[in-house]
């Protein structure tokens, strides 16, 4: 009889706690599942919303074979951003064929960027369509291998208004492998080696492999949006004084890029233990959506 008794109370007990829990979810954000068509696949996804968003962003994956990046998708929403992330073509739920050095394809040839590149684009048009505020600026936010896809993007997409690139290359793709060939995953490079050393390999190594090479700049000359560059300083995957290098010339043309550099972060500085690339960019993000609200009223 005991039993039963303190059975029923611990039923009762869930009972009127869980709509508690499942509420104070709710009111953070909401999640929405979403498909959409590209280039003949479908691509799956999510968009979490949260209740009053001031910007909206579409992640753009690195290289690797990811699924959505939900974690992090929920890390931006709490911030008051809405957020679409989909898993990348040929992984997960999405269609097509994933390309890339773990299945011994080539994923930086200029086809398959540009593949991934019409991905955003339709993840960003139907992002737009699913938003209930059409005014909220859309931008997207990307890491490593996305430095050479969010510009090919945004230069084909006027719907989208700014760019974050966590630990994204400005070079090309070729003088790219060049340094990571050099650096050959050695977390120590950099006790052992000047950036004269890296600067001299990236830009006369020979090549390993023949193919056209992409070269950002070409897509990033065509901008006008703002755009923010997190770096960290002993990052083995870019060479990243190189790549402020280009940043700089940029701004010297009126170009609204800019950059921050870690001295003591890697190259995963959007998902380090140090949150403040995370941080930056929230803070940007607001400055320049908000800039941008003020000027269109002006308009």
């Amino acid at each position: 009889m005991n039993k039963n008794l303190f059975s029923n109370l611990l039923l009762w007990l869930s009972l009127i706690t869980l709509p508690v829990l499942v509420f104070s979810q709710s009111t953070e954000f909401a999640i929405q599942d979403v498909k959409f068509e590209s280039q003949g696949v479908t691509l799956a996804g999510s968009i979490i919303n949260p209740k009053n968003p001031f910007a909206a962003v579409v992640i753009v994956h690195g290289s690797d074979p990811v699924k959505r990046e939900m974690e992090f998708a929920k890390r931006l929403a709490k911030e008051g951003i809405a957020v679409l992330t989909y898993d990348k073509r040929g992984v997960g739920e999405s269609g097509g064929v994933y390309v890339g050095p773990s299945v011994g394809t080539n994923n930086i040839d200029t086809t398959n960027l540009n593949l991934l590149s019409h991905d955003a684009d339709e993840a960003v048009k139907t992002f737009r369509a699913k938003l209930k505020d059409k005014s909220i600026p859309i931008g997207l936010v990307g890491f490593s291998q996305a430095g050479w896809i969010i510009p090919i993007t945004a230069s084909k997409n006027p719907q989208i208004e700014f760019m974050v690139l966590f630990s994204c290359p400005t070079i090309t793709t070729l003088e790219q492998l060049r340094f990571q060939f050099y650096t050959n995953g050695n977390n120590n490079f950099w006790e052992n080696h000047t950036e004269a050393d890296a600067r001299e390999h990236t830009k006369n190594d020979p090549d390993k492999y023949q193919f056209v090479a992409t070269d950002p700049k070409k897509s990033l000359n065509t901008l006008s949006i703002p755009g923010l560059w997190l770096f960290g300083e002993k990052d083995i995957q870019i060479p990243v004084k190189l790549c402020i290098e280009d940043l700089n010339i940029f701004k010297v043309q009126g170009k609204p890029f800019e950059y921050t550099l870690f001295s003591t972060l890697e190259h995963n500085t959007a998902f380090d233990s140090n949150t403040a690339p995370f941080d930056i960019s929230i803070q940007w993000i607001k400055q320049k959506t908000l800039n941008n609200k003020k000027s269109k009223k002006r308009k």
